[in-house]
């Protein structure tokens, strides 16, 4: 059995996705998922699932190799970022080599960096009216965003789009490709 771990902050939505596409699975599992915000949803929502969840801080993720020592632990065929703010500490990198993806809500390389996440980058889109926007699942290295691309997938920005509207666009090709692309990943 291929295992997932999720690493998520937020609402999970992209989690529960996943999760869910994996659920009836007889090769691959969501078998952790991890956050650094305790009041985060996608605990709730792993916790409904069936999927262990576990919750850390800074101090555990980045110095006392705790989050390092569960991941070796699980050893997952995939380590996926769903939702998840923190930059991913160059050990866990080197121990998880091209088994850590992300999903961006813009085309990369434009639109990402340090801040560039969620409103932001639809708000910086939209003030910079962009006819096209998307999303990118990328490999995560040392730095934010700049990982090899897997996939993109794009949509039209029509002038009247908000950043809500983008927002709402792109939460859309989130649910439609991100589980399908790690399901390719595994084969």
């Amino acid at each position: 059995m291929k295992k997932i771990v999720i690493l998520a902050s937020g609402n999970g939505t992209n989690a529960q996705s996943i999760i869910d596409h994996f659920k009836e699975s007889e090769t691959v599992e969501v078998s952790l998922v991890l956050s650094n915000n305790p009041q985060a949803f996608v605990l709730e929502r792993a916790s409904k699932a069936g999927v262990p969840a576990i919750c850390f801080n800074r101090f555990a993720f980045a110095k006392a190799e705790q989050v390092q020592k569960l991941l070796k632990a699980e050893h997952p065929d995939l380590i996926v970022l769903a939702g998840f703010l923190w930059k991913i500490p160059s050990f866990l990198i080197q121990d998880h080599p091209n088994k850590i993806i992300n999903i961006h809500p813009a085309l990369l390389p434009d639109y990402g960096g340090k801040g560039m996440y969620g409103m932001n980058v639809h708000r910086a889109i939209i003030e910079n009216k962009e006819r096209e926007s998307g999303i990118t699942i990328h490999y995560v290295n040392e730095n934010y965003d700049e990982g090899a691309i897997i996939q993109q997938a794009t949509c039209p920005i029509s002038a009247t789009d908000t950043a809500e509207d983008l927002a709402a666009k792109i939460h859309l090709l989130e649910q439609e490709h991100f589980a399908t692309t790690i399901e390719e990943l595994l084969q």
